[in-house]
């Protein structure tokens, strides 16, 4: 059984900074891609950003240079520095974890950008 918890969502200023967080627990293969998708309203799911545990990163065009993914593999856990937001990054940002052709997620953690 493979959990994933997210932390750090909340409410942040255009412009500001806010941290995610997200640690997996469970029988995790430690070959694995963990990452961020965001939904926003009316919206579909979508990719932010994802790392491997190789250090492979990739992000959505839109974040990049604004937003960081970072991980711990010794602590199964991912991080997604969010800085400079805009009003449009705001939905609820989900863990993933993709590991032997399987996707896990998290619950969610809404952020809204707002001034």
């Amino acid at each position: 059984q493979v959990q994933l918890v997210e932390s750090g969502g909340g409410l942040v200023q255009p412009g500001g900074s806010l941290r995610l967080s997200c640690v997996a627990s469970g029988n995790i293969f430690r070959l694995n891609t963990m990452g961020w998708y965001r939904q926003a309203p009316g919206k579909q799911r979508e990719l932010v950003a994802a790392m491997s545990s190789g250090g492979s990163s990739n992000y959505a065009d839109s974040v990049k240079g604004r937003f960081t993914i970072s991980r711990d593999n010794a602590k199964n856990t991912v991080y997604l520095q969010m800085n400079s937001p805009k009003h449009e990054d705001t939905g609820v940002y989900y863990c993933n974890l993709y590991v032997l052709n399987r996707n896990f997620w998290g619950q969610g953690t809404q952020v809204t950008v707002s001034s």
